[in-house]
């Protein structure tokens, strides 16, 4: 029994180690007092070789569904501004900025706002390595992870009923302040997953919608969406 739980430990590591490494980043650099160029390579630096050498043999680019994912990640991005865009002073309610989910915070300093090198880092960041480490654990592990701790024996794109909902609300508690538009995307994410089947599929439509927000970050100054 033992040696099977090692086991499943190991093979659940190229799913969910970059997540967590991810994770840590989040909390650790800011503490660390690093320019914010040497902060924008940092991630780069830590996450490419961790997917490159621990998580290839799970990533796929494949998405045979590439036309419906594009769009999928549009319109994920389109719900996710909307409510801020048609309703004043939406994410000042206590529903979204209290105790517990905390409140919006702008990442970037202002030095960090005017320099094109730390804004091409980021966006293509936000575009390219978040979706992977994002979706190996979100759409790749955790409902599968759910339903059998064996988590290979499940199918991707397949979820119970309690899967489903369990990935969606800690994908929205995820994003704090922003945990209604994020419960939207997680439950879309989710059907797509389940119409597709395809993890690469979901790492396009979460790319898009990261570079569709990140490119309206940079045209409208709108500086809190980059969380």
């Amino acid at each position: 029994m033992q040696a099977t739980q090692d086991s499943t430990v190991a093979r659940s590591i190229p799913w969910v180690a970059p997540f967590a490494v991810f994770l840590l980043l989040l909390a650790a650099l800011p503490a660390l007092g690093l320019s914010p160029r040497l902060e924008a390579v940092a991630w780069w630096v830590v996450l490419v070789p961790l997917l490159w050498f621990v998580s290839r043999g799970a990533i796929t680019f494949r998405a045979p569904h590439w036309v419906g994912s594009i769009l999928v990640g549009l319109g994920v991005c389109a719900l996710w501004v909307a409510p801020d865009l048609l309703v004043a002073g939406w994410r000042e309610h206590w529903l979204f900025q209290n105790g517990i989910t905390g409140t919006v915070k702008v990442s970037l300093g202002e030095d960090a706002r005017t320099d094109p090198v730390v804004l091409a880092l980021r966006f293509a960041r936000a575009a390219l390595i978040v979706p992977i480490v994002e979706e190996l654990f979100w759409r790749g592990w955790l409902p599968r992870w759910i339903q059998n701790p064996r988590f290979e024996q499940v199918q991707l794109g397949t979820y119970t009923t309690g899967a489903f909902i369990i990935t969606a609300l800690l994908f929205a508690a995820e994003h704090g302040p922003y945990w209604e538009v994020g419960l939207v995307a997680g439950l879309i994410y989710n059907w797509w997953m389940m119409r597709t089947r395809s993890l690469g599929d979901l790492i396009l439509a979460h790319g898009v919608t990261n570079a569709a927000l990140s490119a309206f970050v940079l045209a409208t100054g709108r500086w809190e969406f980059w969380m």
